[in-house]
């Protein structure tokens, strides 16, 4: 599985974006995606996760409420909207993919297959 992460960029705090996660190879039937930050100097931070096939979704608590994870079954990408940014969540973005259930596993090693990353710079 190839996965290709896009959309970063630099906004002000209190704007939106939306990451796009798109995925090669003909399905993600089975998989989990989730979207996981990393700012410099901190460990890559779980933000949110989605099952492929039922579109369950799992959060962080520093994404709850402003952030939204989905997905496209069809076109095979997968999105994170993100609302009310704040400099905080100023992070490289990667969109990661396990083989499995259970959407409430936050932990980074999980994951097998990792998209390359996408910056977000919220200025303040």
């Amino acid at each position: 599985v190839q996965l290709q992460a896009s959309g970063g960029g630099l906004v002000q705090a209190g704007d939106s974006l939306r990451l796009a996660c798109a995925a090669s190879g003909p399905s993600l039937s089975g998989y989990i995606m989730a979207w996981f930050r990393q700012s410099p100097g901190t460990e890559r931070e779980f933000v949110a996760s989605i099952g492929w096939n039922l579109a369950n979704t799992y959060y962080a608590d520093s994404a709850k409420g402003r952030f939204t994870i989905s997905r496209d079954y069809a076109k095979i990408t997968g999105y994170l909207q993100m609302n009310s940014l704040k400099p905080a969540d100023t992070a490289v973005y990667y969109c990661a993919v396990r083989f499995g259930t259970t959407v409430s596993i936050g932990r980074s090693s999980a994951y097998s297959y990792w998209g390359q990353g996408t910056l977000v710079t919220v200025s303040s």
